[in-house]
């Protein structure tokens, strides 16, 4: 079931099209994670899903309802903390989390998610008195107060050490085992490849890729290299003969190979055959980094259909 349907939605400021025709759809209960670099867009989508922006084109349904039209009923289905989500410096944690609760018919009880999201220590400090992990795990708290079924994170780690980071990442897990539907907003790669289930990858105003995280990877085709130092002489011909295969390099002992596709196994392969033992083997695997360059590079001017 999508819980979220997204059509054609254009934003234009101007003579500025800062979203440009983006469709996708998001399932219920999963984290689903719109990727890409400051400036393409994302946080102005989600804000036109969470009925604080109104589109110039296009149509936005969640959970049936519009944005637009349906805004006020919106608010009791939709939990959103945006990037630039600022309290006042004096209001405490538990004062926020009462406040906010105050919105809602039916709210989780304050007490209840300062306990569960590790605030309990910190319920009487002033928000301006927070580390930046503790605020990320108030936004979240106010996100959930409401009992949402959907949940809008929008840059919720940008700035945190590795450590809150982290703890960062393990409260948004969470927050989809509550039954929460997920959308996260973020420009890391490593936060997106880690806890989404499908990301959407924006460039320039526009989807360039919708996949899961490896099923971007596989999309961009990014190279691997295997590095090794082969216990007895191969040609470089016969690794250069070899599907996928592009580069052949020598760095002292080492053979640096670099294709894409099914480079390792057929290297691999080509070695198991001439009983050459690769020892110090290392291969470098691509990642999201590496696909979404890739990505960027090749496709930002020629959006992608949407694929799975």
């Amino acid at each position: 079931m999508n819980i979220i349907d997204v059509n054609q939605l254009t934003k234009r400021y101007g003579d500025r099209t800062v979203v440009d025709g983006i469709s996708f759809s998001v399932e219920e209960g999963e984290i689903f994670g719109i990727l890409g670099p400051n400036g393409a867009g994302k946080t102005t989508t989600v804000e036109m899903i969470a009925g604080l922006r109104d589109p110039d084109a296009g149509t936005v349904r969640v959970l049936g309802l519009d944005p637009v039209r349906d805004r006020r009923r919106l608010r009791s289905v939709v939990g959103v903390q945006l990037q630039e989500s600022e309290l006042p410096d004096r209001l405490t944690v538990a004062e926020a989390l009462s406040l906010f609760a105050s919105f809602y018919a039916d709210p989780v009880a304050p007490g209840e998610l300062i306990a569960d999201l590790g605030l309990d220590a910190v319920r009487r400090t002033a928000y301006r008195n927070l580390s930046g992990g503790q605020k990320q795990r108030l936004s979240i708290a106010l996100a959930l107060v409401g009992r949402p079924r959907v949940a809008i994170l929008d840059e919720l780690s940008t700035g945190l050490d590795p450590q809150a980071r982290r703890e960062t990442w393990d409260l948004i897990a969470g927050v989809r085992d509550r039954g929460v539907t997920v959308l996260l907003v973020t420009h890391l790669m490593e936060e997106a490849e880690r806890l989404a289930d499908r990301i959407a990858v924006f460039a320039a105003g526009r989807l360039i890729a919708l996949d899961t995280p490896a099923g971007v990877v596989r999309m961009a085709d990014p190279e691997q290299t295997l590095r090794f130092r082969p216990s007895a002489p191969v040609l470089d011909a016969e690794l250069a003969g070899l599907p996928d295969v592009r580069r052949i390099e020598h760095v002292g002992s080492q053979v640096v190979v670099t294709g894409t596709g099914s480079v390792v196994q057929v290297v691999t392969a080509l070695l198991a055959r001439r009983g050459i033992v690769a020892h110090d083997l290392r291969v470098e695997q691509p990642n999201l980094d590496d696909a979404y360059l890739a990505l960027t590079s090749r496709l930002a001017p020629h959006p992608l259909k949407e694929i799975a």
